[in-house]
């Protein structure tokens, strides 16, 4: 049996998920956060706008920023190197004319001519090898071959020759032309500056010895002290055209041997290029010259590190500002969130007040910026609305009252019919058949007017309650009045709404031939085109040109009240096409006063044709 508790293991699984679980919770909690609060997003927006920027712009120029010091840091240590070439051509310089002090010196010329003894001439050499030994405290050895005598001559330090047997030139006259001027020797851990000269009478060029004065790093190392930060960057000196390396500022380090792994450019006297150095990128300078042809070579390596270091002080300094301009807008997002949320939520809470039909008690503060207009504006549709619902009640009250009225005075209809019936038949008794035609016509007219049920009739209809309607004003008014109706067949079954020809026709009759001159004709057109047009034509009174404009104003507004006395007229019949077939109705009007004045109807014919759903859900 395994040992073991699974329940253990199972907890385990449980837990990962209850932490999952948390997560997602959280997660969940942050986007209901973000969405339902104008604040979070706001604020997210901002920061998203705002740090973007900063990042992008803290990358660039912390690029560019990296790229001009490299270039000024590369240029700096170019010239500085300049002067430190300079100083140690000098030293080279000097070096070279402890050799030229030799033919300075009197006896030299004894010497040279052979007018000494041996011993003589061995104390010369001795006595000219203790000065130039100690003319400077960084010679460690120095060493003469006679040519003459075929004598070796040493003088160091430590007073004996075997230390210094490895690192002498060639003993041999005829090895001494392959011997450099200046040199580098490694004596143990300790590397020396090797300057070989080799002494000849002047004028027979006759060679006399070869003096060697062996000297130490430490005055280079004072010259280069100056010319460079131990702390990023490091120091190496190069002679003779092998590159063989002089002097090191890393001595701790590992060493460049040669330049060999260097990338240079051997036509340029000064450039860079990048590389590493025990591990650390950064650049290589570098900067070449000679000294009585000897090559010089001044090389030292800046870390990336200390060019960073610039850029980065500057970078952080940047980030702070940002940082603080972060804050800032912070604290500007909770401003401006807290001035657009409280009235945004004091607003909700006055919607939902309306909304319960509290009308009473919408309150804002007076602000004059856009929340502050929109406020105003929903306080005064507050205010509209409560007037309006109000109105609205009152015309229902009043239409109720006016129904209540109209049954308490209306006249049982069967029995208005039945009446009217009786005075026909009566008429056609004594023989008044004009009499029982106006009554037949006139009980048309209120069955097609007292119909309330039917808002929605075929033309055909309109056109003979108009007939009925036309029949009764001719025999009113005898010969002043005569008419013509126009009608296609096929319009006959387009459906329109109720009562839209006989308030045009009476407009014609009371506000045209009644006022007119002479005899007043009447003609109703109805054609079926493209729509339905329907034409009324008078040759009464008119209308005045600002009349006419007066309609059209009252027509656009769709303002109907307190016209033509409040009865069903042009302005009534106009609202309702509109209401029904909208923008596609159009009417037009025109008028020359006793002579013609012509109203035009166009109903869209897709709208209204025979057949099609109308009046659904009234």
């Amino acid at each position: 049996m395994l040992g073991g508790n699974p329940d253990g293991y199972a907890g385990d699984g449980d837990n990962k998920a209850s932490i999952r679980a948390l997560q997602r919770g959280r997660d969940g909690e942050m986007n209901r956060i973000y969405k339902r609060s104008l604040f979070a997003r706001l604020l997210v927006w901002m920061l998203v706008m705002t740090t973007i920027p900063f990042i992008l712009s803290n990358v660039i120029s912390y690029r560019s920023n990296y790229r001009t010091l490299q270039e000024h840091s590369i240029e700096l240590n170019q010239n500085t190197m300049t002067i430190g070439m300079d100083n140690m051509k000098k030293y080279l310089q000097e070096l070279n004319l402890l050799s030229v002090s030799w033919y300075a010196d009197p006896d030299f010329a004894r010497y040279v001519w052979k007018n000494m003894t041996r011993f003589e001439r061995n104390m010369y050499i001795q006595r000219k090898l203790n000065e130039t030994y100690s003319r400077r405290p960084e010679i460690k050895m120095v060493n003469f071959y006679d040519r003459g005598t075929g004598q070796h001559f040493q003088l160091d330090n430590l007073m004996g020759n075997d230390r210094w047997q490895t690192v002498l030139p060639p003993a041999n006259e005829k090895e001494w032309d392959s011997v450099a001027n200046y040199e580098t020797k490694q004596l143990g851990n300790e590397r020396f500056l090797a300057f070989h000269k080799k002494l000849i009478d002047y004028p027979n060029s006759t060679v006399i010895g070869l003096l060697s004065i062996y000297v130490s790093l430490d005055e280079l190392e004072r010259l280069n002290r100056q010319l460079f930060d131990s702390a990023s960057e490091t120091m190496f000196l190069f002679v003779d055209r092998n590159n063989q390396m002089l002097y090191s500022s890393a001595s701790e380090l590992k060493q460049l041997d040669s330049m060999d792994t260097i990338a240079t450019d051997p036509s340029k006297s000064k450039g860079y290029s990048f590389g590493k150095l025990n591990g650390k990128s950064g650049v290589y300078v570098y900067i070449r010259d000679q000294y009585l042809g000897v090559p010089l070579t001044s090389l030292k390596f800046i870390s990336a590190a200390a060019i960073n270091k610039v850029a980065r002080n500057t970078l952080n300094q940047t980030i702070a500002i940002q940082a603080a301009a972060v804050a800032c807008v912070i604290l500007f997002a909770l401003l401006l969130s807290y001035s657009i949320t409280v009235p945004i939520k004091r607003l909700v809470h006055n919607v939902s007040r309306v909304g319960i039909g509290m009308f009473d008690g919408v309150k804002f503060n007076a602000r004059e910026d856009e929340i502050g207009i929109l406020e105003q504006r929903f306080e005064s549709m507050v205010h509209n609305l409560k007037e309006m619902i109000i109105k609205d009640y009152q015309q229902k009250l009043e239409v109720s009252t006016a129904r209540l009225k109209m049954l308490q005075a209306q006249i049982n209809p069967h029995f208005l019919y039945n009446t009217l019936q009786s005075i026909s038949t009566l008429a056609l008794r004594y023989r008044a058949e004009e009499i029982n035609d106006r009554i037949s016509e006139l009980g048309f007219i209120l069955r097609y007017s007292m119909d309330m049920k039917t808002e929605i009739v075929p033309l055909g209809k309109e056109v003979e309650h108009i007939e009925h309607y036309l029949s009764l004003q001719e025999n009113r008014f005898k010969n002043k009045l005569s008419y013509r109706i126009s009608c296609e067949s096929e319009a006959e079954n387009v459906t329109v709404p109720k009562m839209i020809l006989q308030p045009l026709v009476e407009n014609s009759i009371i506000h045209g031939i009644e006022n007119g001159i002479g005899a007043g004709f009447i003609h109703v057109d109805i054609a079926l085109n493209s729509g339905l047009t329907i034409r009324i034509v008078d040759n009464g009174k008119g209308l005045e040109d600002g009349t006419i404009e007066l309609l059209k104003k009252r027509y656009a507004i769709h303002h109907v009240q307190d016209w033509e006395g409040g009865g069903i007229g042009l302005m009534n019949v106009l609202q309702r096409l509109w209401i029904r077939y909208g923008d596609s109705f159009e009417w037009q009007i025109s008028s020359v006063p006793y002579d013609k004045t012509e109203i035009t109807l166009t109903i869209p014919l897709e709208e209204a044709i025979q057949n099609e759903t109308i009046d659904c859900g009234r």
